[in-house]
């Protein structure tokens, strides 16, 4: 066969195949591709949208720590927390011969949170040997100045001070003014309450003691603590409970200041993000400052105790500068739960937390072992009673926030950190609180038909001259901060009403005088209705004709009905009103025997117009009020008002000294020596529902009420009941005398005192009675004529 036939066939082969080969080509191409087509599509999108989801992300945490950022600012840098109003008692002023006992100048030192050591050195020390005292006083900012701290000697001999010394220059004192108690404070609705340290005032202890238990690294992390949450985690596992937690002071702070209690993942995330920002934006002194001022340290009923300032009066009764390292301790122990730890009703715990806390420090190099075990060995310290809230005086704080309302908005007084001086005596508080318990105890059990607790009493003592409220009671438990008897018990007065008319009668010399005689006869009067009215006295009878210092002195009714009436219903409200009364009084006859219902501190009001001589000065409770830098801002100086002549005054006040000598009030020699002259006027209203007195001395003026809440009838007239607690007051207090001095219009001449003539003080029962000059008696008795007549005889036979 020829090759050219065979190269054919062979090509024609090869053209078979070729076609066939494409074909396969061609289907796995469309294939390949369309699988790298799809594996495009699924990968890209993917990485594209994590990246996006990254990136925006990011931009929520920017924005979003942007927004914390800004709330940390704004909060951490304006106000940082409501300031409380802080409320001080008077401070004691001493000079040589001002009344001090030992017993009260002991009180009045503890109650300023002295400590009582062998040698005082160091300020709030006091020592004592005998009747000799020495003290050094604390640095304090007054409302017209600042006091500096002084070391004192003092001597007290015969119940006044007998020598006042600077102790460290040993020249004597003239005056020496001690820093008024902090009695309470105005803090704001969420009943949170502080007293706000500046760091340098954060003792080295104290802060050691913070960073021994709560945060160790707190100078070297950035306010989240990594190596703190892994050691609080193993320790936790390793004890398989939680035991430790690995929150940072930062961290502690952001959660009690900026955000809500809840227990959540958002909310810790929240904590650590805040407390990095500020960390980043705030010194670490800052931050100490803060904290210290914020964290949670213990409950004084509904008032939350915040920040270690307050915390150190509450327990301690002191300063925080002032406390020692065994104390810091104890402070710091209570933040891991102060409600748990309290050492006043758990001791033992706290004892054992605190030692822990020391344990602490020293192991950490913080302080050595021997300093931790001698602190171990102390005590707890804590007082029964630190520095508490209004609650200890709630009263009296109650009278300073309704006074204060006149000038200021309630948010000033609950943010504003004013200081507001205050005219409470605490001594006088003290012994007003434990006599009137006291004295309620013993009137229910005397009168054994009185459930016990039934009666309920209120008390103001003033400051006859200046008007202060020196101690104020609104019942038999000092400490309850409810109903307010003294400024709101609007009851009847009954007789104490009756010196208002008998003054009023007085100021008219010419017609009476304290001899002039009174009908105490039976009347009746006609009301516009037709109704008779028919008064009794207390013992149901009739006396005839009374001089009128008679009338008043045993109180006798009939005498003064008719004596009110004559002088004019619409005279005697006029009278009253100028003596401080400013609630309405309808001029019925009756209000002359006392149907007008008064509080215990109104009837003060119009009583001091009385005790001061006829010059009536308003009733107050606060002296200063100063910011938190001690500039003043508002004065409350003496508003005097004469609403009576000195000589009409000084009558009824001898017409009073005899009340309580011969008449109504003459029980009270049970309390007080005889030869020490009070005046006063007993009150009761009918079915002796309420018991009243009014009385006053040298130096105080007290209003006392004693009743039921429930208006039932007590039992008590004014001298078995309100006298009594006046009594027991007054004994404690040690009062001076009330050393009348009459008026230049006022002379003393002999009398009569059954008939008001002029007498003799040879005549048998002849007393010298005070008259307004020009007004004494024309007649003459029977004693003096023949005395003039023998006189006139035996000068004509000398002749």
């Amino acid at each position: 066969m020829p090759p050219t036939k065979k190269k054919v066939v062979r090509k024609k082969k090869a053209a078979k195949k070729k076609p066939a080969s494409r074909k396969k080509v061609v289907r796995r191409k469309p294939a390949a591709a369309g699988k790298r087509r799809k594996s495009t599509r699924r990968g890209f999108p993917w990485f594209r949208w994590l990246l996006g989801l990254s990136l925006l992300g990011v931009l929520v945490l920017g924005a979003y720590s942007l927004y914390l950022s800004q709330v940390v600012r704004v909060k951490f840098e304006g106000k940082r927390w409501a300031i409380p109003a802080r409320v001080y008692a008077r401070p004691l002023e001493l000079y040589v011969g001002a009344d001090l006992t030992v017993e009260r100048l002991k009180a009045e030192l503890q109650a300023l949170g002295y400590r009582k050591v062998k040698q005082a050195v160091k300020p709030a020390q006091w020592s004592q040997s005998g009747s000799r005292f020495i003290f050094q006083t604390r640095d304090f900012l007054f409302w017209d100045g600042e006091e500096p701290s002084r070391r004192v000697g003092l001597r007290i001999r015969s119940g006044v001070v007998a020598a006042l010394k600077d102790a460290t220059t040993g020249r004597d004192l003239d005056i020496l003014r001690l820093e008024p108690p902090e009695i309470g404070s105005i803090y704001p609705s969420h009943r949170e309450d502080r007293v706000l340290v500046r760091r340098d005032e954060l003792p080295d202890h104290l802060v050691a003691a913070l960073l021994a238990a709560e945060d160790r690294d707190y100078f070297r992390h950035h306010g989240v603590n990594p190596l703190s949450i892994a050691r609080a985690v193993m320790a936790n596992i390793k004890a398989g409970k939680t035991v430790q937690g690995g929150s940072t002071l930062t961290q502690q702070l952001v959660k009690n200041f900026f955000l809500t209690p809840e227990r959540s993942l958002w909310r810790k995330f929240n904590e650590a993000l805040m407390a990095i920002i500020l960390d980043a934006r705030y010194g670490k002194d800052e931050i100490l400052e803060a904290y210290a001022n914020e964290v949670f340290l213990g409950q004084d009923g509904e008032r939350a105790i915040h920040g270690f300032g307050l915390a150190s009066w509450f327990y301690f009764n002191r300063p925080l500068v002032e406390l020692q390292l065994h104390e810091t301790a104890l402070l710091v122990g209570l933040l891991k739960g102060a409600s748990y730890y309290d050492p006043r009703r758990h001791p033992q715990r706290a004892l054992k937390r605190r030692n822990l806390v020391l344990q602490l420090m020293a192991d950490q190099g913080f302080i050595d072992q021997a300093t931790a075990d001698r602190a171990m060995k102390q005590p707890l310290g804590v007082g029964r009673k630190g520095r508490r809230s209004s609650s200890r005086h709630p009263a009296f704080i109650d009278l300073v926030r309704r006074q204060l309302r006149r000038d200021y908005q309630e948010e000033d007084l609950t943010s504003e950190g004013l200081r507001i001086f205050t005219t409470l005596d605490p001594w006088a508080q003290q012994v007003l609180d434990t006599q009137i318990a006291r004295g309620l105890t013993a009137l229910e059990k005397a009168r054994k038909k009185l459930p016990a607790g039934s009666l309920q009493a209120a008390m103001v003592l003033v400051s006859p001259q200046g008007g202060e409220i020196r101690a104020l009671s609104g019942g038999r438990d000092a400490g309850f901060a409810g109903f307010n008897r003294a400024l709101d018990a609007v009851r009847p007065i009954g007789s104490l009403i009756k010196p208002v008319v008998y003054l009023l009668a007085l100021s008219r010399p010419q017609e009476y005088s304290l001899v002039t005689l009174l009908e105490d006869e039976p009347v009746s009067l006609t009301d516009a209705r037709g109704r008779v009215w028919s008064p009794k006295n207390y013992d149901h009878q009739a006396h005839g004709l009374v001089p009128l210092h008679t009338a008043l002195a045993h109180s006798y009714n009939l005498a003064t009905v008719r004596l009110g009436m004559a002088l004019g219903l619409d005279a005697v409200v006029r009278q009253l009103k100028a003596m401080g009364v400013q609630r309405p009084v309808r001029p019925l006859p009756s209000l002359l025997l006392g149907a007008v219902s008064l509080s215990p501190l109104e009837v003060a009001q119009f009583y001091q117009a009385i005790a001061s001589g006829g010059f009536r000065t308003p009733l107050r409770a606060i002296r200063e009020i100063t910011d938190r830098e001690g500039h003043p801002l508002q004065r409350y100086p003496l508003e005097v008002k004469q609403v009576a002549e000195p000589g009409p005054v000084y009558l009824l006040s001898r017409n009073l000294v005899e009340v309580m000598r011969e008449g109504t009030g003459r029980g009270v020699r049970r309390y007080l020596p005889e030869d020490l002259e009070v005046a006063g006027k007993t009150g009761t209203t009918d079915e002796l529902r309420d018991s009243w007195f009014a009385g006053f001395t040298g130096d105080w003026l007290a209003v006392a009420w004693v009743g039921r809440d429930d208006n039932k009838p007590a039992g008590l007239t004014g001298s078995s009941g309100a006298l009594t607690l006046w009594g027991r007051v007054m004994k404690a207090l040690k009062p001076q005398p009330l050393g009348l001095l009459p008026p230049d219009d006022v002379v003393y001449v002999w009398v009569d005192p059954r008939t008001g003539y002029l007498s003799a003080e040879d005549c048998e029962g002849a007393i010298a009675m005070p008259f307004i000059r020009g007004s004494e008696p024309r007649l003459r008795s029977s004693c003096l004529e023949g005395m003039e007549q023998h006189r006139s005889f035996l000068d004509r036979l000398f002749d």
